[in-house]
């Protein structure tokens, strides 16, 4: 599972990966918490609890995960030969269970062009006030470039316009950009956003590429973060950002070779320092700054008289994989050309560079189980006494841990109509290192899916719980968002952390996760596999067999932002 807006600093989240670009280079260079081994095991005991018996349908789950998590797959990291090897296994799952290929050319594989792409250079960056000298943002100290994802080569010229936070939900009571014009400007905007929002428009609104988005439709030619203090906890110093400036990110490829790019008309350009911002905006920066320090910034407009030029480039190195797709058709005459799909992420983070003892990430959990619990899920429909009224697809993704890659690729290449899929349903990481109580489905609420999932887990004889972390933000944060940003309702179970749960799931977050600790021997209960995958067979099934598509809530924020088929009352 992508964890990036826990993780990467803030110069990392491009328009290109927005709040999701985990790049493990990038991932590393944050700063994020040393790796932990594993538990010194030898290998007599090790393969004591590899081998040990188990039922049939635990057994099945377990032999995917013994494969996929092992040391040969280097931590599947997208782009490498380990990944593919990966691919082929569940290429190969996926004919043995009699799924029909639903990728490139009759075969399973949709080929994913990948990229990477950073900054080559240290840029340059100059502020001309109207009517004076130009002066130079000096490079670490005042300005840290950002790569421009669509372009070798950058120089832009521009007025700046401050914008606060950047948000403009009225919804929300939210209207920084209210009477102000951006058009052919270049927006500044601080990191973050104000307390009193849900997790999930928290971290959707934090995101810089999204905040590029909202500047974008507004007329803006660019945007600029500034480096704050009491920005959050997740904010790394600006003398890290300027440290780590040309650490590469990864998205898909345009067919020139340069990246695909959320915003090619409106780039992030890269991040002022307080230093660098005080040279724009004068005088009136230290009316923003005292506004910083209360608990709830009021921020106001700047509009500072002058121009900032910006000028970079940006090198790009490609990387391909793919994704892995499986379909099982529809059986009702009306029905069949609509599909309900089912998607996991294929890859890792693949190996630590340097450092003693064990260095593989394995990810088991995160998330060859989710990719094992796809598999056992076709082998379910296709055994079940009816075949599903709609087609249903099998989608294995690649480079979720770079930034939701592989889906983002998939929703704007689709492999069947965009328009006939009709639901995705996403199993990522869950820790099943203990006998749920429970379930958390994120974005239950925001479409008529949620009736669909509580009758689920219910049957099972569990209750359905909000979100325990809402400050995370998870629902923006797998592959399912890929297809919200289309109009598609989605939503993406966990098991939940009621009972053992709330101290397992620590435990793994603070031991196991993105460490090579993520082993298939760190005690996984495989008798909750076939539970977790009987509840997303129902969910799936449901929607499957319904004889209406799902549609969003009325007004819910995201289905109408993408315009999504929206319930009448």
């Amino acid at each position: 599972m992508s964890r990036s807006t826990a993780l990467l600093p803030l110069f990392l989240l491009s328009t290109a990966a927005f709040a999701h670009d985990h790049d493990h280079l990038a991932h590393q260079a944050a700063g994020a918490a040393p790796a932990q081994a594993a538990s010194p095991r030898s290998p007599a005991e090790r393969n004591a609890i590899v081998t040990a018996a188990l039922p049939e349908d635990q057994a099945a789950m377990k032999a995917h995960v013994m494969f996929l998590a092992s040391d040969a797959m280097a931590g599947r990291e997208a782009g490498t030969r380990d990944y593919d090897i990966a691919a082929q296994y569940v290429a190969a799952q996926f004919y043995a269970a009699g799924l029909r290929p639903g990728g490139d050319d009759g075969g399973y594989l949709q080929k994913v062009p990948l990229v990477a792409y950073n900054v080559a250079d240290q840029g340059s960056a100059m502020w001309t006030p109207a009517g004076g000298q130009a002066r130079e943002l000096v490079f670490g100290e005042d300005f840290v470039p950002s790569p421009v994802p669509n372009a070798k080569e950058t120089s832009l010229s521009a007025p700046v316009v401050f914008v606060g936070y950047g948000i403009d939900a009225p919804q929300y009571g939210l209207s920084d950009y209210k009477g102000v014009d951006v058009r052919g400007k270049i927006v500044a905007f601080v990191p973050g956003t104000p307390e009193g929002l849900g997790g999930e428009e928290r971290a959707f609104f934090g995101s810089a590429g999204n905040k590029a988005s909202l500047a974008a439709a507004r007329g803006a030619v660019g945007a600029v973060q500034i480096d704050m203090p009491r920005a959050g906890g997740r904010q790394r110093p600006f003398a890290a950002l300027a440290r780590y400036y040309n650490a590469p990110r990864v998205t898909w490829a345009n067919p020139d070779g340069t990246a695909h790019a959320m915003t090619p008309s409106t780039p992030v350009l890269g991040t002022l320092s307080q230093a660098g911002a005080a040279k724009l905006f004068g005088q009136g920066w230290g009316a923003v700054v005292k506004a910083a320090a209360n608990p709830k910034p009021a921020y106001k407009p700047l509009m500072p008289k002058g121009q900032l030029t910006v000028a970079s480039k940006t090198s790009f190195k490609p990387m391909d994989s793919g994704n892995v797709i499986g379909l099982i058709p529809g059986s009702d005459p009306r029905l069949k050309d609509e599909v309900v799909v089912l998607s996991a992420h294929l890859d890792h983070i693949g190996t630590n560079k340097g450092g003693d003892g064990d260095r593989i990430n394995n990810g088991a959990l995160d998330n060859a189980i989710g990719i094992a619990s796809l598999i056992e899920e076709a082998k379910r429909f296709k055994t079940a006494a009816t075949p599903p009224k709609r087609t249903v697809m099998f989608l294995a993704v690649t480079a979720e841990e770079k930034g939701l890659v592989g889906s983002d690729y998939f929703a704007n290449h689709p492999t069947v109509p965009l328009k006939s899929i009709v639901a995705d349903v996403n199993l990522d990481m869950p820790i099943l290192t203990y006998k749920f109580e429970d379930m958390v489905v994120f974005g239950a609420d925001r479409s008529t899916l949620g009736p669909i999932v509580r009758k689920a887990v219910g049957a099972m004889g569990l209750p359905v719980s909000p979100d325990p972390m809402p400050e995370e933000g998870i629902f923006v944060r797998s592959d399912h968002f890929r297809f919200v940003q289309k109009g598609i309702p989605s939503v993406f179970l966990w098991p939940g952390q009621k009972g053992p749960g709330k101290a397992a799931v620590e435990d793994f977050m603070n031991h196991r996760y993105h460490r090579p600790g993520d082993e298939i021997d760190q005690g996984i209960d495989w008798s909750q596999g076939p539970r977790f995958v009987s509840v997303n067979y129902a969910i799936a099934r449901e929607i499957a067999d319904a004889p209406e598509r799902p549609v969003w809530n009325k007004g819910d924020y995201f289905g109408t932002l993408y315009k999504g088929l929206m319930a009448a009352k």
